[in-house]
């Protein structure tokens, strides 16, 4: 799939120039005549590179370079200007700028800045493919920032989110950001292990410690020394090694088991929760103290069903990673397919939406993934609606039965499942075709559309009783 590119200028023959020389080299180009459009582009859709002019009234090439390195880090950024100053170079590589041409340029050295940004946002993603944070929703946007100021000092961080939210990558992004960066970054789930394991995994034990231990092994606490240790569920932590982590974090040195004397270590702790560890404490299953000892920096994740703005954009970057794989050929997402996409609750978080972008890809056929790609196998989840009173079913078209209508997995085909919750919606809101689509979670324009495709006519329970004139 061919990468897309962004460019943001407010001279419109610049804007043709630039265009023109990127398609040339074989790559696509979606163009935006000020910093508000490219804002309104980016929510949209995720590019591999932007190339932006440096003055434009209201949003500045500066101003929206910082709002990229907040959306999306990995994402590199070329400024184009006029008036070139040393200055405004180092402002622009201090920002996280990947290059910055001064105007007039040949199209020679902007087809070889484009190669290279892109060289290194594809080294980038090798490194770091299942590292990168999409999001434009302001709370998340704000949690990335603290997140980036946190990672300047050693502070020790709590995440709490639901499961499938992104907290280790967020942990992964303030470890990248921090000094400690060259240093490795160790993520143990204390979830996987239990307590025995768990304690020997964190802190290591000596040769002969146990049956079996015919050899010393450092733990994940030494390994990970000089830079970050991730704990992810602590929540799950046995009150014991509690104990044992809040002496780790106060006096910054292990006991490894069957250890004589305590190691010393330099680490980083960031701990990770889908839990309530302030409940769980005032329930007596979490410590207090180290609760308070963990959370000097807080940061929370909203769920995807808070920020169903990212699901355009999250879906269009799982595209690109699954659309490039070999046999896909490149993918998008169909609008009605989008719309289903948007209405979704998403219980899973972007790992469900990202597992559903995958299985699309390997099943759909052709460019542009449809409803039926993305929701087939899992039909019960989203498409099932919740049971109606008996006196709604009661008035339901008499060319469905009553056991087709409460049996809607009972060896019925997508299509008839999906026309059959379409009448059983438009019974329930007494055929208003704009509660049915609301309730229903598309557009009107959409329902209209279904209602044309299965022959469906509907009238208004205000004018008339409710007719539906069905071909089951």
């Amino acid at each position: 799939m061919r990468e897309e590119l962004l460019v943001v200028d407010d001279e419109p023959q610049m804007l043709i120039a630039v265009n023109e020389t990127i398609r040339r080299l074989g790559y696509g180009v979606t163009t935006a005549g000020s910093g508000m459009e490219a804002l309104r582009r980016l929510k949209e859709k995720y590019y591999g590179l932007v190339i932006t002019d440096m003055r434009m009234p209201e949003v500045s090439g500066l101003d929206l370079l910082r709002r990229i390195k907040n959306l999306a880090p990995q994402t590199p950024v070329v400024l184009l200007t006029a008036y070139g100053t040393v200055q405004n170079a180092v402002d622009a590589m201090r920002e996280g700028a990947f290059d910055y041409l001064l105007k007039p340029f040949d199209a020679e050295a902007l087809e070889n800045v484009v190669r290279r940004a892109l060289e290194s946002g594809k080294k980038e993603k090798i490194t770091r493919s299942h590292h990168v944070i999409v999001t434009q929703d302001p709370h998340f946007s704000r949690t990335i920032e603290l997140a980036a100021h946190a990672a300047e000092s050693s502070a020790t961080v709590l995440i709490e989110a639901e499961s499938g939210t992104g907290k280790e990558l967020l942990a992964r992004m303030i470890h990248e950001r921090s000094s400690r960066r060259s240093k490795p970054f160790v993520a143990v789930n204390c979830a996987a292990l239990p307590e025995n394991l768990l304690e020997s995994e964190l802190f290591g034990y000596e040769k002969g410690a146990f049956t079996g231990a015919v050899a010393s092994k450092p733990g994940k606490f030494e390994l990970a020394d000089g830079g970050t240790l991730l704990l992810d569920e602590i929540g799950e932590m046995a009150p014991i090694l509690q104990a044992k982590l809040l002496r780790v974090l106060q006096e910054k040195e292990i006991d490894r088991v069957g250890g004589r004397a305590p190691v010393p270590i330099d680490v980083r702790v960031i701990a990770t929760t889908n839990r309530d560890l302030m409940l769980l404490a005032r329930q007596g299953e979490f410590r207090e103290d180290l609760y308070y000892r963990l959370n000097v920096v807080r940061l929370s994740i909203p769920p995807l069903r808070k920020r169903v703005s990212d699901i355009p954009l999250l879906t269009d970057f799982f595209c690109k990673r699954y659309g490039s794989e070999p046999d896909c050929g490149g993918l998008r997402v169909g609008k009605d397919a989008m719309e289903r996409l948007c209405a979704h609750s998403w219980p899973g978080n972007v790992r469900e939406l990202e597992n559903a972008i995958q299985r699309a890809a390997a099943l759909s056929v052709g460019s542009v993934i449809e409803v039926s790609d993305i929701f087939l196998s899992d039909l019960a989840e989203f498409v099932t609606p919740p049971p109606v009173p008996e006196t709604a079913a009661q008035s339901f078209p008499s060319s469905v039965s009553p056991e087709e209508r409460f049996n809607l997995s009972s060896g019925m085909t997508m299509r008839e499942m999906e026309k059959l919750l379409i009448c059983r919606t438009l019974e329930d809101t007494g055929g208003n075709r704009t509660r049915a689509a609301r309730s229903l979670g598309i557009s009107l324009r959409t329902l209209r559309n279904k209602l044309n495709e299965f022959g469906l006519t509907v009238r208004d329970k205000e004018a008339n009783s409710a007719h539906w004139a069905t071909s089951f």
